[in-house]
């Protein structure tokens, strides 16, 4: 069997070259038959992905990077059901491997790859938002969460924190930022079995594939990657000073049940909001707009898993 690896070498801040400087020796002991690409510039995975892919053949592809590069991958990738998907995390909001409770050590990661004893086929969403459409693993969001994103993007925090080890805290430091800033906007949100609901003041609304997201945020606790759903989580009407309080709570889970908390279950869902907001698609920015739909791809993907 060959094995195609795709390395973001800047994936958190540097770190993905020194991992894969860890992985080469192992591969190359083992003797394993291997190419690998590394990405240049943004976007450049889903082009890799969709060059290997485009023979229609039967491919095992290593993703060596953060949960932004898994989405490009999955974006580009032709045939999704004829890929078995391995990963090694170097990003550091991780929540592809908190759901499937991959392992983070690279050498730990890279054996599980390798032994293949087992994997799991996953859904994959897919959002149409400001005429584009575009796949999703984790999740897709409109408003705050997508705000956080954006904003992570232009920030330094996150870069000074990857340097110690300490990444998934920039999510919380501008998270905290961005509440504060971020504006409230009445959203429609109409589920595929017909109800509809008119959320006022509401802060964000989270298409969930994988019930964490935002480096840890366990959002929908009951998403399966496999259940053929989504789980949708809207945070409406709720004063920004009670977010404060209900934020950590919802690396716990414990969220849930809280007033102007809502999660629904569905295939499909249409969120409209009042004005233009960020969107988000597994953390990635996308655009700035007022309606996103989401619904399930036709297509599933293996993932190794232990």
């Amino acid at each position: 069997m060959k094995y195609i690896f795709i390395v973001n070498p800047k994936s958190r801040s540097g770190k993905g070259k020194q991992i894969w400087n860890q992985i080469e020796p192992e591969l190359l002991k083992e003797r394993v038959d291997f190419d690998v690409y590394f990405t240049k510039y943004q976007k450049h995975a889903e082009k890799l992905a969709a060059e290997i892919t485009s023979d229609g053949d039967e491919h095992t592809l290593v993703v060596l990077g953060g949960d932004g590069t898994i989405n490009e991958v999955v974006n580009g990738i032709r045939n999704l059901s004829a890929v078995t998907l391995g990963y090694i995390p170097s990003g550091s909001g991780n929540d592809f491997t908190r759901s499937l409770k991959l392992p983070c050590n690279p050498k730990k990661a890279l054996q599980n790859v390798l032994a293949g004893t087992r994997t799991e086929t996953l859904d994959i969403g897919t959002v149409t938002a400001g005429g584009e459409t575009r796949r999703f693993a984790v999740s897709a969001g409109i408003g705050f969460d997508a705000g956080v994103c954006w904003q992570i993007r232009q920030s330094m925090l996150k870069k000074w924190l990857n340097m110690v080890g300490l990444g998934s805290l920039s999510y919380v430091g501008v998270a905290l930022s961005q509440l504060a800033k971020e504006k409230m906007s009445a959203m429609t949100v109409s589920l595929d079995n017909g109800e509809v609901f008119r959320l006022e003041k509401t802060l964000f609304v989270a298409v969930m594939n994988h019930p964490y997201e935002g480096g840890g945020f366990f959002f929908c606790p009951e998403a399966k990657v496999n259940d053929g759903m989504l789980d949708v989580i809207a945070a409406a009407g709720i004063p920004k000073w009670k977010m404060l309080y209900l934020l950590p709570k919802a690396y716990k889970g414990k969220h849930v049940g809280y007033k102007g908390i809502h999660i629904f279950k569905c295939r499909e869902v249409r969120i409209e909001a009042e004005s233009g907001l960020p969107v988000h698609t597994d953390g990635e920015c996308a655009v700035r707009t007022d309606v996103l739909a989401a619904g399930l791809d036709a297509g599933r993907f293996r993932v190794i898993v232990p």
